[in-house]
């Protein structure tokens, strides 16, 4: 791997893990277009702990205030006695149909990534979500209105974005709409379910590379991919919850919807 296919594919990864349009589906896309070979275990597993890192940085302090209301409830036998403590629940149970899906579905999915149709299928199906969302949504709830159901079905949400071309925030944040969340909520919602599964599959796929001795990658590749993964993951987080304070998914579908076509039509 070179370190200008680690400086794209880091980029993309960074990128389209938060913005709405499918970091799987593009991950598979990217390569075809350009006549690479999928990308070594080694650095997927890096790119998803620079995104991860990402997260961190955005969402520490509010990550350390979830986990201390959680550890506070369960000392005083009262889970679900603050909006934080309850948020930090609605995270787990939210992050358990993610989980299955990865130990149950996995292989089930794994040939789809050999395929940009099935992906450009995945991706017109992302574009339909967004805009029923948009349509169907009233937009009237904030975070701490957010009740088990909210969170069950924006991991089922989550869990369907196994397949590639289905995004996972996209997906999740849609499920947010339609349960009436404002926009901005139902995408800090999925940004915060997001870091233990991103973080579960970073692990997942580093020890499938260390017990299975997979293909070695250049030091300066992975280094470069993390960083780049990191740094365009932290922009992309910044940009989406500010534009989505005042403006509407709309054209991530489109985008979607484009992408999708030439991907169904060429490859």
């Amino acid at each position: 791997m070179s370190w200008f296919q680690a400086l794209v594919l880091g980029i993309v990864q960074g990128l389209t893990e938060f913005l709405p349009v499918s970091s799987s589906g593009h991950l598979v896309l990217v390569p075809a277009v350009f006549g690479w070979p999928a990308a070594p275990l080694v650095f997927d597993t890096t790119a998803h702990l620079g995104t991860l890192a990402a997260l961190l940085v955005v969402f520490g302090r509010d990550l350390w205030r979830l986990l201390v209301a959680w550890w506070q409830g369960l000392r005083h036998r009262r889970p679900f006695a603050t909006a934080d403590s309850r948020l930090a629940w609605w995270i787990v149970l939210g992050t358990i149909p993610g989980v299955l899906a990865g130990l149950l579905l996995e292989d089930a999915f794994t040939a789809l990534f050999a395929s940009p149709r099935a992906v450009g299928g995945f991706l017109l199906l992302t574009a339909a979500l967004l805009i029923l969302a948009e349509v169907l949504g009233r937009r009237q709830r904030a975070l701490e209105e957010m009740g088990w159901p909210d969170a069950l079905l924006a991991g089922l949400g989550q869990a369907a974005a196994i397949a590639p071309g289905l995004s996972r925030s996209g997906t999740t944040i849609a499920v947010g709409m339609f349960r009436h969340l404002t926009r901005e909520a139902a995408a800090r919602f999925s940004f915060l379910l997001a870091v233990p599964i991103v973080a579960g599959a970073g692990l997942v796929q580093l020890a499938k590379w260390i017990l299975e001795g997979g293909e070695q990658v250049p030091a300066l590749a992975l280094l470069i991919g993390f960083l780049a993964a990191a740094l365009s993951g932290y922009a992309a987080i910044r940009l989406l919850l500010a534009y989505l304070r005042r403006r509407p998914l709309y054209p991530f579908a489109v985008y979607c919807i484009v992408l999708g076509i030439l991907a169904i039509a060429l490859l």
